[in-house]
């Protein structure tokens, strides 16, 4: 039904293909039929035929084409089988040629061989041939006739049939008597072909001489080993019964309806007798029938009638054939036949068997694909047992009529495994009875996946944003493809199909997960530097081959408040230069003290690398040295004057601004501007000149403050090592420089001077110790030493203090003597007389050199205290070092005798080979 709604539907040109497929279909299918014929009675296991060669299967096919057998009717399917080896076909049980078809006069078994990969259907059809199995038989074992003595020589008697199963020529009977010159036997013709022995009278029988007679009559069929069967006729003479019983008909024929009910009349058959009496009464009975027939009816030996003991079966047998007899009371018979045909009813519906069905199927299987093939057989006969097959259900599937009853259910469309996983049809078999009888049978076909789909992304082109300076493997954003296939053909995997934004051969900014399809940052984002790009991403299958497909991922990248504002004028640090460069001229303003309110001093030009709101600049006047007399536009950065310049107004005027964006947080940027009040470029100069000047004090600062602790560093040092050397010294005794520490109290080292006592860079003190000479008593008798006054070197000099007080550091230390005229003398250790004004003028005199070395010490002291003074103050005055210049002038001659040279400042400076670092360490002078 649905073969025939496409074709209305279709073109003429539609039909007219599908007919043709059809036709060739048919031809086919009687090409592929294979005929055997084998004789019946085979044993199991015999050899039908070789039925994969027959169907041009090789050996090597074998094992994947499955060949088997099937068969609508169960009870033939048991009769043969197929070894799955070799491809023969063998009978797999015995064959009973009459067991099988009965009476009719061709036998024969239909097969259908299917073989798979790919699913074919062959007819197969197996002859069984007869053999003469069958013996002729009689129903009885022996007959009984009686005959009138009176009976005349010539006089014919019906004798029994015999009958033979077996068919043709080894069915067709000869009949023998056993001789007696009493009786013979003579054949009568009957319809069909059949003859019918009759047993004739020769001579007239006489009771009183021979009573009874005992004959056998032999039954020979025809066939190549002649088979025969036999019967006794006793035959008994009786006085006169002169009629025998004679049917109104020789054959009798009936047409009855199959599941007619049990015990319904058939028909009746009637014969007569002439005779009276005993003699004239007839019974009816059956002759040498089938065995089959006294099971299924019945005759009623008084009236004759027919009847059913069971319903009838057309589809069992459709044709009775059996013989009656009618016998009298004397003994006398006479026999007719009766043939009862049965009529078809359409009482059996089309049975459906599924002979295979190849599921799944893969959807890429072409159209007219073999899916499934049926076998239909409806047991009943004419329209009753015409069936045509159709499919129920929404299916691309077609039915196919094949010889045999046989349907192929083919693929009519292209299959979509994406649209439909499993069809399941609806076989409908209808025969052409009245009324209609139908069955069905339920297909489910399933439809394997074949990789014919891409991953299809969700969207073409995504989208993603990410803020700017985010961490590295931070999730972007997550695609999604879908695969309609099932298994590994819907496996997705994500991968980047190469091409961004970045340079050539640089690594992509994002990487992907396989499986997840999620995109993580590979490094953070600069918005200044890329403010977005484009990635393509592959979505691919598991399949083979496998299918991909490509979406665009386009990351905008978001500003964050990451860049401060940058002050392009005025140039940040234009007065600053690196170390070893030249300073650069700060740039500068010059406002004319007429300027009025509103006057245009500069404009503050600044840039933010952020953009949107964190590029917003705004600016404020933050310090200035006259806050009232400049303001800032908040959004211009214009530095103008909030009132007229006044005469009291600083020349010099600073101003700092602030710049700041508007972003979360804001950031922020200072810019100076110098400004000079000034009518003219001439006139601001000297201001700018004392503003060099001024500016070069920071670094002379950073100067002084670097060798200062260059300085102390040194001096660490040294007196690091000086106090090990002293610690080790100790140890080994008091050497002979620092006697005035031991029992010795006089030092006898002589005194260093500075390089020059008038410059002050490094201050100096010294200390004269004057002590009392040793005693000639142990150190540790002695009792501890009087107090000794402290004088200042002028005082001990005799000079006057260059108008600057003394200085605790910078004084002499003199023990004065006691009053007991036996004291030892205070002296130098030289020849050199004392000075009158000092207090021990008169005693004995140092030496020379001593008393040089003495006055060396103390003017240097003296000049060492006034170059101090002077450093402090700006100017200097050479009167202030007449006090040296008196103290030294009589020695000056012997100064220079020495080695000594004048100092240019003050003329009486000395020098010597001293050194500095002994400034530093309280010098003790004695004798």
């Amino acid at each position: 039904m649905a073969v025939r709604r496409r074709q209305r539907r279709g073109p003429g040109g539609g039909r007219a293909l599908l007919g043709a497929v059809l036709l060739c279909v048919w031809w086919r299918a009687a090409a592929e039929r294979v005929r055997y014929a084998i004789p019946e009675e085979l044993g199991r296991g015999s050899l039908v035929g070789p039925l994969a060669r027959d169907l041009g299967l090789s050996a090597d096919e074998l094992p994947a084409r499955k060949l088997q057998v099937a068969s609508a009717g169960k009870k033939q399917l048991k009769y043969f089988t197929v070894n799955e080896e070799n491809g023969k076909l063998y009978v797999n049980e015995r064959l009973d040629r009459e067991e099988m078809c009965g009476a009719t006069a061709t036998c024969s078994v239909s097969l259908e061989a299917v073989v798979q990969n790919p699913l074919n259907i062959f007819h197969v059809e197996v002859a069984i041939e007869d053999v003469n199995d069958n013996s002729p038989t009689f129903s009885k074992a022996s007959l009984d006739l009686e005959i009138g003595e009176w009976t005349l020589p010539g006089a014919r008697f019906p004798l029994e049939m015999a009958r033979d199963a077996d068919l043709g020529r080894n069915s067709l009977l000869t009949y023998q008597l056993t001789s007696d010159p009493s009786f013979s036997l003579s054949m009568k013709e009957k319809p069909g072909g059949k003859k019918q022995p009759e047993l004739v009278l020769e001579r007239a029988l006489d009771r009183e001489k021979q009573s009874s007679f005992v004959l056998v009559l032999t039954a020979v069929d025809g066939g190549e080993h002649a088979r025969s069967g036999t019967v006794q006729i006793r035959i008994n003479v009786t006085d006169a019964n002169d009629n025998p019983p004679v049917f109104s008909k020789s054959v009798y024929e009936a047409r009855v309806a199959e599941n007619l009910p049990a015990g319904s009349v058939v028909l009746p058959v009637k014969a007569a007798d002439a005779d009276a009496g005993s003699n004239g009464r007839v019974s009816y009975s059956f002759g040498n029938v089938p065995d089959d027939v006294p099971s299924l009816f019945a005759i009623d030996s008084r009236s004759g009638e027919i009847r059913t003991l069971v319903p009838l079966d057309f589809e069992a047998e459709n044709k009775y054939i059996f013989a009656l007899e009618a016998m009298d009371g004397g003994g006398l018979t006479d026999h007719c036949e009766v043939q009862i045909d049965i009529t078809d009813e359409n009482d059996n519906a089309p049975e459906i068997t599924i002979l295979s069905l190849s599921s799944p199927v893969p959807e890429d299987a072409q159209v007219g694909t073999v899916v499934a093939l049926l076998n239909v057989n409806d047991p009943d006969s004419g329209e009753n047992g015409q069936v045509s097959c159709e499919l129920s259900g929404e299916a691309p599937l077609s039915i196919v009529a094949s010889p045999g009853g046989s349907y192929k259910v083919v693929t009519a469309s292209a299959l979509d495994r994406e649209q439909a996983a499993e069809h399941r049809v609806t076989v409908v078999a209808r025969d052409r009875g009245r009324p209609a009888l139908r069955s069905s049978a339920e297909l489910v076909l399933e439809v394997s996946d074949v990789n014919d789909n891409a991953p299809v992304f969700e969207e073409a082109a995504y989208s993603a944003y990410v803020a700017e300076n985010n961490a590295a493997g931070a999730l972007v954003l997550r695609v999604q493809a879908r695969d309609a296939d099932a298994g590994a053909n819907g496996r997705v995997s994500y991968w980047l199909a190469g091409g961004s934004a970045g340079a050539a051969g640089a690594a992509p900014p994002v990487s992907v997960e396989a499986r997840s399809g999620a995109l993580y940052a590979q490094r953070s984002f600069d918005y200044e530097r890329c403010r977005e790009f484009a990635v393509e991403v592959r979505a691919q299958d598991g399949g083979a081959p496998a299918r991909s497909s490509t979406a665009t991922v386009r990351v905008f990248v978001l500003d964050r408040n990451d860049n401060a504002p940058r002050v392009l004028w005025p140039a940040a640090g234009a007065g600053a230069a690196a170390p070893g460069e030249a300073a650069a001229a700060t740039p500068f303003e010059v406002v004319p003290r007429s300027a009025e309110a509103g006057y245009l001093v500069a404009k503050v030009v600044a840039v933010d690398a952020d953009a949107g709101r964190n590029a917003w600049l705004s600016y404020e006047l933050v310090q200035a040295s006259e806050p009232a007399l400049f303001r800032v536009g908040l959004h211009s950065g214009e530095v103008r004057t909030a009132r007229a310049v006044s005469e009291r107004d600083a020349a010099k005027q600073r101003v700092v601004a602030v710049v700041k964006d508007h972003g979360q947080p804001a950031l922020s940027a200072t810019a100076t501007l110098h400004v000079v009040l000034a009518e003219s470029l001439q006139e601001a100069l000297p201001e700018l000149s004392e503003r060099a000047a001024g500016a070069e004090a920071p670094a002379a600062e950073l100067q002084f403050y670097l060798v200062l602790a260059l300085a102390l560093l040194s001096a660490l040092l040294v007196l690091s090592v000086a106090l090990a050397v002293l610690a080790r010294l100790r140890r080994a005794g008091p050497p002979a420089v620092l006697r005035c520490l031991g029992a010795q109290r006089f030092s006898v080292a002589g005194a260093a001077f500075p390089a020059d006592f008038c410059e002050g860079t490094l201050p100096y003190s010294y200390n004269l110790c004057v002590a009392a000479p040793a005693r000639a008593v142990p150190e540790a008798a002695w009792p501890p030493p009087p107090p000794v006054p402290i004088l200042s070197a002028e005082e001990l000099l005799g000079g006057d203090s260059c108008e600057k007080p003394s200085l605790s550091s910078s004084s002499a230390v003199v023990a004065e003597p006691p009053a007991e005229s036996d004291l030892p003398q205070v002296c130098f250790g030289g020849d050199w007389p004392l000075p009158a004004s000092w207090p021990w003028a008169g005693r004995a005199a140092p030496s020379s050199a001593r008393w040089l070395q003495c006055r060396e010490e103390a003017a240097g002291a003296a000049v060492d205290r006034e170059e101090r003074e002077e450093a402090r103050s700006a100017t200097g005055s050479p009167a202030r070092c007449g006090a040296a210049r008196s103290l030294l002038a009589p020695d000056q001659a012997r100064l220079r005798e020495g080695g000594l040279r004048a100092s240019p400042q003050c003329g009486a400076v000395l020098q010597r080979g001293g050194k500095a670092g002994d400034s530093s360490r309280e010098r003790r002078v004695g004798t």
